[in-house]
């Protein structure tokens, strides 16, 4: 009897750890097929699948789902509308939504780490599409931005930088950002991904001394001399051992006084453990994806790469992303 008992307080637990999940799932299906949107003005359930052409039975029993966790509100003649809450993502017109990382959590991250009984009995790991998602990963990147661009408006105004370069620049939000701020700055970016440098010399079409190249950080060579190298969210697509390669590569491209500033998750034992764990053992479900560094990872390659460590600083603690500067 006693032993039943447990097993139904186990069974209710993990029921209740997963109501969370719910307002993801509702908020990923919404932002994804702009139903947010939809019902931002007051609309019956069949007007908007007719619209739309959705399938009736699923609208609805997404309808109740956010009803349930107050995200739809229910209007009257059977109307329905979203809800005024504070989480919910903007459209997917706005390049600035939250939405985008849903999609990530939603169709990368979760469905990664499900893979975990099959990959963990088998060689058979995953290979990460760079051309299929790395859209989606330059716009999550993104989101940094907002935490990350004072650290390095605060260095570049200091150094009095003149020309600064982004190796891995997605779609160049930290380049526009420096452009507006800094209109005498030479900027530069390198990107690999080829439909990501495309949206980022669309971005960039109103600063003409702003220029995107699409290039392998790795083959690239570049003569003249920088004040600030940019090496941001890279790390973990690069293997450990090539790592004091790139940075090698960087130091070449940095004047006299340059510097270069590498934003990145990393392994802290004092912020962000829970999502710098998730972080890694997202990247390790992959086999050309690599974990992120801890803290002597960092000072260790920097040190194979005739550079040293000059500080380290969250940037976003909770999520374990840091800021860190190195010099010749």
């Amino acid at each position: 009897m006693l032993n039943d008992y447990v097993r139904i307080m186990k069974a209710r637990g993990w029921m209740k750890k997963n109501i969370p999940f719910l307002y993801t799932w509702h908020a990923y299906v919404g932002y994804e097929l702009d139903l947010y949107e939809y019902f931002r003005k007051p609309k019956t359930i069949s007007e908007v699948a007719q619209a739309y052409d959705l399938k009736l039975d699923l609208l609805e029993r997404w309808m109740e789902v956010g009803l349930a966790i107050k995200y739809m509100k229910k209007m009257p003649k059977g109307r329905f509308r979203t809800s005024r809450s504070f989480m919910l993502p903007s459209g997917k017109k706005n390049p600035r939504s939250t939405g985008v990382i849903l999609k990530e959590m939603m169709e990368l991250h979760i469905p990664a780490l499900l893979s975990y009984p099959a990959i963990m009995t088998t060689e058979n790991k995953q290979t990460f599409d760079h051309d299929m998602h790395g859209g989606v990963v330059a716009q999550t990147s993104s989101l940094l931005e907002q935490a990350a661009y004072p650290v390095m408006h605060q260095i570049v105004k200091k150094k009095g930088a003149e020309s600064v370069l982004d190796v891995g620049c997605g779609h160049a939000g930290y380049l526009i950002r420096l452009a507006k701020d800094f209109p005498h700055l030479k900027l530069t970016g390198i990107e690999l991904n080829e439909g990501v440098a495309n949206e980022a010399r669309l971005r960039c079409r109103d600063y003409p001394e702003l220029n995107i190249e699409c290039r392998d950080a790795f083959e690239w060579n570049y003569a003249e001399k920088k004040d600030l190298v940019l090496i941001n969210n890279l790390l973990h697509y690069i293997p450990h051992e090539k790592r004091p390669d790139l940075l090698k590569r960087a130091s070449s491209w940095l004047g006299e006084a340059g510097e270069i500033i590498i934003l990145t998750p990393m392994k802290h034992e004092k912020y962000g453990r829970q999502f710098s764990s998730v972080f890694n053992s997202f990247f390790s479900a992959f086999s050309n994806l690599h974990p992120i560094p801890g803290e002597g990872d960092v000072k260790e390659i920097a040190e194979q790469a005739g550079l040293h460590v000059s500080s380290i600083r969250p940037v976003i603690k909770e999520g374990g992303w840091f800021a860190v500067r190195l010099v010749k």
